[in-house]
């Protein structure tokens, strides 16, 4: 069995890691917004629930231009959200209940309102302030044109221009000014930053947009023309490590250096790139001189297809053993439409226009949809490697797509011009009971509306009853506990057309029939299953089993 006690230096590889967006998972104040003293007193469920750790997405102060992505200090909490002694709470009864702490870490760019950049619009043009930004002058007669032509990834350009006609560059929300990576003081900050999580007793980091920091600023800034902006689309249409912006060579450089500072630590400080690259580059990122692991975000946007999954297990193990890193899971997060509403929407289905309809064209079967994110779940959760949960999926939660514009917080709404929806509806805050101003979520209400069909995924209606989704996940966990060990599979040879079915150690099995007919289920005994079986016999579609 796999150890995830606190003295191995290796938890991470096989974690299970739940994913908490403070702002949507509990609020013990009222004021609507969840909180870290709301996070220490659900922690509870996060222990029965059999996780390994929580990762908590950003807590810092923010004025929340990009949902807490816009950190005004980056060694702080938010007022709203709490202090450092709640944090160290936190994270004190978290280390009581056997749970790891990993925690975001926003490197690419700060929030506007940053001590740093308010200072760099004082000092003005050619000041050592402003070189800790990309300020650069306009291109046209009067510099009134931007800089390049690089693209936000939010929509529009990615340079915004000050009163004195310098221009920054944002590559998210024009609230997020980029930092410079090339200079001295940006890099020593935050080695400092590692230094002040790890001292408080974090136990890993979460790195944003891992991809960015580097660019290449050497003048004249070369424009991107048709090669795209964003998502591996751009990359692919470059040489390796030659995007102006993504994913060049430079970044490792940085990783390589606070591998010594997160080494410098007993046990060692993990670490996980949030890097959107391809297989083989993203394997740079988990080297065990550099950050250790690398999101797998092939998994999350593969189709339900048998035969495209199998390709995305085998290509990531691969990948990742050639690396020396763990393989990582993840179907769901803070940025992407639930899975048990995603993995519902016909081939090609583009989600965002989806969101737009409200989530009506097509409309998502909620049924057929859980019943497939079950199975999901349960496959994922065989795989050797590291599983990211979402909080809320462990309740079956679908997306809510139909969230009145009126009430949307994500920048993406009104940077496109209402064309993008945005990301609101997968963190809607949690319901913890079947009743209530916010279904437990808080004594008052709740900062994004929750949809009255909530009450039925509540924690409070799924606990102790047989065949929840809640339950099934607190058996998978128990078992996987038990079951997991080794980092390979061994695929069957004979699996019917449509199903995957691989084994592990000692004669564990997991069967995912993601077809359209049911098929006779293996010899073995029935450990669990996502779906009833009838008769003990057939796998029905969109089910998986689990056989010793």
């Amino acid at each position: 069995m796999a150890d995830l006690s606190s003295r191995n230096p290796d938890w991470w590889r096989q974690a299970v890691v739940y994913q908490v967006y403070p702002r949507s998972f509990a609020d013990a104040d009222g004021d609507g917004l969840g909180d870290l003293r709301g996070v220490t007193q659900r922690l509870h469920h996060l222990g029965a629930l059999g996780v390994d750790a929580l990762w908590l997405s950003p807590f810092y102060p923010s004025e929340l231009a990009d949902g807490g992505y816009d950190v005004a200090d980056h060694r702080d909490v938010d007022p709203r959200l709490g202090s450092l002694d709640d944090f160290d709470t936190l994270v004190a009864e978290a280390h009581r209940l056997g749970l790891k702490v990993v925690v975001d870490l926003v490197p690419n760019h700060t929030s506007h309102q940053h001590p740093w950049f308010q200072e760099a619009l004082r000092a003005g043009p050619g000041s050592a302030a402003r070189e800790r930004y990309v300020f650069r002058p306009g291109r046209g007669a009067r510099g009134e044109l931007p800089p390049s032509d690089w693209q936000s990834v939010f929509g529009g350009s990615a340079w915004r221009r000050v009163s004195d006609g310098e221009w920054y560059l944002h590559l998210f929300a024009a609230e997020q000014p980029d930092l410079n990576w090339d200079n001295g003081e940006v890099r020593a900050d935050f080695r400092t930053t590692l230094r002040f999580w790890s001292d408080r007793g974090v136990d890993g980091f979460r790195v944003d947009v891992a991809h960015g920091l580097a660019k290449e600023l050497t003048e004249p800034l070369r424009d991107i023309g048709g090669i795209g902006a964003t998502g591996e689309s751009a990359l692919l249409r470059v040489p390796p490590g030659d995007h102006p912006y993504w994913d060049r060579d430079e970044v490792h450089e940085i990783y390589r250096d606070w591998r010594k500072v997160l080494d410098a630590y007993r046990p060692p400080r993990s670490a996980v790139a949030e890097a959107w690259v391809p297989g083989p580059r993203r394997a740079l990122y988990a080297r065990p001189d550099e950050l250790g692991q690398a999101f797998n975000f092939e998994y999350l946007e593969a189709g339900w297809s048998a035969e495209e999954l199998r390709r995305v297990i085998s290509e990531e193990l691969t990948t990742a053993r050639a690396a020396g890193a763990a393989a990582t899971w993840v179907l769901s997060n803070h940025d992407v439409v639930r899975h048990h509403s995603r993995l519902m929407l016909p081939p090609g289905t583009d989600p965002g226009a989806w969101l737009l309809s409200g989530g009506h064209a097509p409309a998502v079967d909620r049924e057929a949809g859980l019943r497939r994110g079950r199975a999901a779940t349960l496959l994922m959760l065989a795989l050797p490697g590291a599983s990211y949960l979402y909080q809320g999926e462990e309740l079956g939660l679908p997306e809510v797509a139909d969230l009145p514009t009126e009430v949307l917080q994500d920048p993406v709404w009104e940077q496109t011009g209402h064309v993008r929806k945005g990301r609101d509806g997968c963190r809607v805050p949690l319901p913890w009971t079947a009743d209530g101003a916010s279904y437990g979520f808080g004594p008052g209400g709740s900062w994004l509306p929750q949809p009255a069909g909530f009450a039925a995924y509540a924690v409070e209606a799924q606990r102790g009853v047989e065949g929840s989704t809640l339950e099934l996940y607190r058996t998978a966990l128990r078992l996987r506990r038990k079951l997991i060990d080794g980092e390979s599979l061994r695929w069957s040879t004979d699996s019917p057309e449509g199903v995957l079915d691989f084994s592990r150690r000692e004669g564990w099995r997991c069967v995912a029939n993601l077809g359209a007919e049911a098929v006779a289920v293996p010899a073995g005994e029935v450990l669990l299953s996502s779906g009833p079986l009838p008769g003990g016999g057939e796998l029905p579609p969109d089910t998986t089993v689990w056989l010793g």
